[in-house]
């Protein structure tokens, strides 16, 4: 599994709470659903995906198996992060790490819960960990584009192709925008040049605002505000109420589950919603393996081709992939069955060269 979402945010913005409710829910399903917790602040969990239940009902699959989303808790940002305060240089090593970036914002009034800067203020508060982030980017940027001028005038080819991002990202830095802002301004290779430089601000950012629990079904005016803020910067923007998340995972049974977010005017967890949030804006994409043993989902980055879904099984399968036997989720739900979707001439047989499609059923061939 390779891909995770740094939650982030400023102290006492629920950000704790959120990983902590990530984190039981998951053990809690443990029974049904693999899960570990690889350290204190690490933890994956189950991709909620209805498709799964329709699937292995059809195929009368023994277990279900849902593809997984690590989710990492880096310790609290405070203004001067990029200058070593607090935990900053710490902070600053996790979040280099991580994927993406589920950014928790305080969207609550509480007179028990302090709040750093004072007030309640999420747009401020966002503004503030970015320029933080940002800050950062910054130096690491200004200290490597003097040895890369240096290699430029050997004709360096790696100089030649870096240089040209790294004044790109130093001029977004600069003008107060983000690293991610340059990126559809890059060709491919440049964008993947991008990605390994380890920028923080590179990296994509959901906006998971916080807040009472009256509000967690139609957020309020403070999660509004974030909204209009995130679609500004081309991002997106989750309402939960950690609170009412932190409830939800102490109840044992799915009835029990059920019948306390009804009561609440709720259908589903928030909880739900930032997995659901976080899978998309990394980019992936679910296909399915089906059969009486288990239905399982499997997870590979938009723009693969199938013997790279092959390999996400098992890395034999790419090395020999030959075809793909391949049913799309509606022709097999239609279909009724595998065999019902095959009789149906709903079935195809696809190369190396096709590129895998959200819901895909697979049914690889390869050679030993």
């Amino acid at each position: 599994m390779g891909f995770n979402c740094g939650i982030v945010g400023l102290p006492n913005v629920g950000k704790s709470t959120l990983f902590n409710a990530l984190t039981e829910t998951a053990a809690a399903e443990a029974a049904n659903y693999p899960f570990c917790t690889i350290e204190p602040n690490v933890g994956r969990v189950a991709v909620p995906d209805a498709r799964l239940e329709v699937l292995a009902r059809l195929a009368g699959s023994e277990k279900i198996i849902p593809t997984q989303l690590e989710f990492v808790d880096i310790a609290g940002l405070v203004r001067g992060a990029s200058r070593g305060e607090g935990l900053g240089n710490k902070f600053l090593a996790h979040i280099r790490e991580v994927d993406a970036i589920a950014h928790v914002l305080r969207c609550f009034e509480d007179g028990n819960v302090t709040h750093v800067e004072g007030s309640i203020d999420p747009v401020r508060d966002a503004d503030t960990v970015e320029t933080e982030l940002m800050l950062a980017d910054l130096d690491s940027l200004e200290r490597r584009v003097t040895a890369m001028q240096k290699k430029m005038k050997g004709n360096d080819p790696e100089a030649k192709a870096h240089l040209p991002v790294i004044e790109m990202a130093l001029e977004a830095l600069r003008a107060g925008k983000s690293a991610r802002t340059i990126i559809p301004e890059l060709n491919h290779d440049q964008h993947k040049i991008l990605h390994g430089m380890g920028l923080i601000t590179s990296k994509p950012v959901l906006y998971v605002c916080n807040v009472e629990e009256t509000a967690a079904g139609t957020g309020n005016a403070f999660s509004e505000k974030v909204a209009a803020f995130a679609a500004t910067l081309g991002a997106k923007s989750v309402v939960i109420s950690a609170a009412i998340e932190a409830e939800v995972s102490q109840l044992a049974e799915e009835a029990e589950k059920k019948e306390f977010l009804e009561s609440l005017g709720l259908e589903e967890t928030g909880l739900a919603r930032v997995i659901r949030a976080g899978y998309a804006l990394l980019g992936l994409l679910t296909f399915f393996t089906v059969g009486p043993k288990e239905t399982h989902a499997w997870t590979v980055e938009k723009g693969s081709k199938a013997p790279q879904a092959a390999g996400a099984i098992h890395s034999d399968f790419e090395k020999g992939f030959i075809r793909a036997e391949t049913i799309a989720y509606a022709d097999f739900v239609a279909a009724g069955s595998e065999a019902a979707a095959k009789e149906a001439g709903r079935m195809r047989l696809e190369g190396s060269d096709y590129l895998v499609q959200d819901g895909d059923i697979f049914h690889f061939r390869f050679k030993a």
